[in-house]
């Protein structure tokens, strides 16, 4: 059955420089740059990285990360706990919002 989102897609995500090897190369250095160990650890921001990856709803990233989580020695409950914060974030986002409906509502009830 064909479908949009392919796993297979994933492994070959290199091949993208195809159509434009030197920005690709940067692109692939400053990503892996960020990804180094810094201030934070590569567990942790493989961890912030899936907390993102569900934010942006990206199947990819999501399966990226959740295996990088693995190799980096996360389990499942600090994974699932990144994905809770990025549900938080996501959601606090959406009522925030709810205000400028509020004020229209009100203005316009005026």
């Amino acid at each position: 059955m064909e479908q949009y989102y392919k796993p297979d897609h994933l492994p070959h995500f290199g091949q993208i420089s195809e159509g434009s090897p030197e920005l690709a190369e940067k692109f692939f250095a400053y990503y892996g740059a960020v990804f180094a160990d810094g201030a934070l650890s590569v567990r942790e921001k493989a961890l912030i990285a899936l907390a993102v990856a569900h934010t942006v709803q990206c199947p990819y990233c999501i399966d990226a990360y959740s295996k990088e989580c693995l190799q980096q020695g996360s389990d499942l409950e600090q994974m699932t706990e990144a994905v809770h914060i990025a549900t938080a974030i996501r959601g606090g986002a959406s009522l925030i919002h709810g205000l400028q409906m509020l004020d229209h509502v009100k203005q316009v009830a005026m």
